[in-house]
């Protein structure tokens, strides 16, 4: 008689631009999912159940991710023992070559571990190139890894002023996705972090792009409403190039309205990284005794309602 699933979590990068977004896609588009590839890369393991891999953060087509999470339940045949955290990594990253993802990091976690419901916290990044009149003008090796605003140089001081207005707890339904099924979301979240700050290019010491500047915009937050962090960058843009009174954030955001925000305000998918996902070293501690009624530290009947 076969034993109970091993339970793993997963770190894995990505480069966007190539895929739908992270979630799994209908096979027959002519982009697929990150995840379409993480399960079949996963059938090639020969489990004896599929695998399906709970994947903690949403990214869209070309957003990239430095380190997203999933958890995956692994059933072996009988007699076989689970793999272990090292095999695991391998035996994935060999199934998913050649395509532009990799696995970072695999370990057992307990039964009741889940990759979403257990992030303390999610980190992106917004990288932004200044100085280039034309996109043409963004170097090669930064083509759709950055977003480079048309209009020349921003105001750094205003968007930083702006940002502070963003900081806390906030129903931040003015810059969530206008979409239907976005509406459904409790808009109200909290930013734990959302700073502007110099960046760094893969070129930045050639002597031809010395006119270059990259900035970075982080934010964190335990989880984010849908298109969130792109709107807000968008509108700190608009605030940097003096479209956009730091005031005006603020009005914008009491308004409570997705619509209030102009559609050209929300940044490019390209320059968006998801950078980390966070857990406690509790959730992380590897399986022992069954504890089957704790889930992330709440009891299953807390997390159900």
């Amino acid at each position: 008689m076969a034993g109970a699933p091993a339970r793993y979590l997963v770190f894995f990068q990505y480069f966007g631009t190539r895929y739908s977004g992270v979630m799994e896609t209908k096979s027959d588009q002519a982009l697929v999912g990150v995840q379409n590839y993480l399960e079949k890369a996963a059938e090639q393991l020969k489990p004896s159940a599929p695998i399906k891999f709970h994947i903690s953060s949403r990214t869209d087509s070309g957003v990239h991710a430095l380190a997203n999470a999933a958890h995956l339940d692994i059933q072996r045949a009988p007699g076989r023992a689970p793999f272990t955290g090292p095999q695991l990594l391998q035996g994935l990253n060999h199934h998913l070559k050649p395509e532009p993802i990799r696995i970072l990091s695999a370990q057992r976690v307990s039964s009741t571990f889940h990759a979403r419901f257990c992030a303390l916290s999610r980190t992106y990044i917004y990288r932004l190139l200044l100085g280039c009149a034309h996109r043409s003008q963004i170097p090669v090796f930064e083509q759709d890894l950055c977003w480079a605003p048309p209009g020349g140089p921003l105001d750094i001081p205003a968007m930083r002023a702006a940002a502070q207005l963003l900081l806390g707890t906030h129903d931040f339904s003015t810059f969530r996705s206008p979409h239907a099924e976005a509406a459904a979301q409790n808009p109200v979240r909290t930013l734990q972090l959302l700073q502007l700050q110099p960046g760094h290019g893969l070129l930045g010491q050639h002597p031809l792009h010395r006119g270059l500047e990259f900035w970075e915009v982080k934010v964190k937050s335990k989880s984010f409403l849908y298109r969130q962090v792109r709107r807000m960058v968008g509108a700190l843009v608009a605030v940097g190039q003096g479209r956009l009174a730091p005031g005006r954030l603020q009005e914008l955001l009491e308004l409570r309205e997705p619509r209030a925000l102009p559609p050209h305000a929300t940044a490019p998918p390209q320059g968006l990284f998801l950078h980390s996902v966070e857990y406690s070293h509790t959730d992380l501690a590897p399986p022992s005794a069954p504890a089957e009624e704790e889930l992330c530290g709440l009891s299953r009947k807390e997390f159900i309602t």
